[in-house]
C-alpha cells in the first residue's frame, strides 16, 4: 500500500492521470497551464453548451421537447450528443410546483456530453449527503431561494440512468432565439442547483 497521503481516498484513475500529468510536464511535453485551460473549458464551455443547445431546442419546440421528457438519450442525440457517460439520460423537467436536483450519492455518475466533466462540488460528499437529507437548505446556501410551496424532487444518477433537468424558461424571452435561448442555460441549472435568468 502506498504511503504517498494524495492516494487516500483517491481512485486508481485519478492516480494515473496525475502521475501521467506529471510525467509529461517534467519532460516539457506539456504545459500545466495549457491543460488547466483546456480541462476549464471543457467543463466550463463545452459540455455545458451542448446541454443548453439541448434546453433551448426545447423552449422553443414542442414536439423535440415531448421527445426529450419521453427518451432523453434519444433525444440528444438527435442533436449530435451522445457517447461515454451519455447512454441513458432521463430528463427531468422543473415545473411552478417542483424543482429538480440532480446528484450522485455514490460517487459522481454525470451526463458528460451534455454538461461536460462534473464539478468539484458535484463530487464533494457534503454535497451528495445534503442534497438528500436537507435540499432546501443546500439550495439557498449555493444561493438558490425556494418559495416554500415549491416541492423539491432529488434524482439520484447511477451507471443505470444519469439525470439531466430541464429548467423553466425564464419569463419574458419570448422574443429570444434559439441562440440566445442558449445563451442563458448555465451547466447549474441543468443540474438543478440554479435557475435559468435573463
Amino acid at each position: 500500500m502506498s504511503s504517498d497521503p494524495r492516494s487516500v481516498d483517491r481512485p486508481p484513475a485519478a492516480l494515473r492521470a496525475e502521475a501521467l500529468e506529471e510525467l509529461l510536464t517534467e519532460r516539457g511535453l506539456v504545459k500545466t497551464e495549457v491543460l488547466d485551460g483546456f480541462i476549464n473549458r471543457y467543463v466550463n464551455d463545452v459540455g455545458p453548451l451542448n446541454g443548453a443547445k439541448v434546453v433551448a431546442k426545447a423552449w422553443v419546440d414542442p414536439d423535440y421537447r415531448e421527445r426529450l421528457l419521453a427518451d432523453g438519450t434519444g433525444a440528444i442525440k438527435e442533436l449530435g450528443f451522445a457517447g461515454p457517460q451519455g447512454e441513458h439520460i432521463v430528463v427531468v423537467e422543473n415545473t411552478d410546483e417542483v424543482h429538480n436536483l440532480v446528484v450522485c450519492t455514490l460517487c459522481s455518475c454525470y451526463p458528460w456530453p451534455v454538461l461536460g466533466l462534473p464539478p468539484d462540488w458535484y463530487k464533494d460528499p457534503a454535497y451528495r449527503s445534503r442534497a438528500v437529507r436537507e435540499p432546501r437548505a443546500l439550495l439557498a446556501e449555493m444561493g438558490l431561494q425556494l418559495a416554500d410551496d415549491i416541492g423539491i424532487k432529488v434524482w439520484d444518477s447511477s451507471a443505470e440512468n444519469r439525470y439531466f433537468v430541464l429548467p423553466r424558461r425564464p419569463a419574458h424571452t419570448e422574443s429570444l432565439s434559439e441562440e440566445e435561448l442558449a445563451a442563458l442555460v448555465t451547466r447549474d441549472a441543468m443540474v438543478g442547483v440554479a435557475e435559468v435568468v435573463s
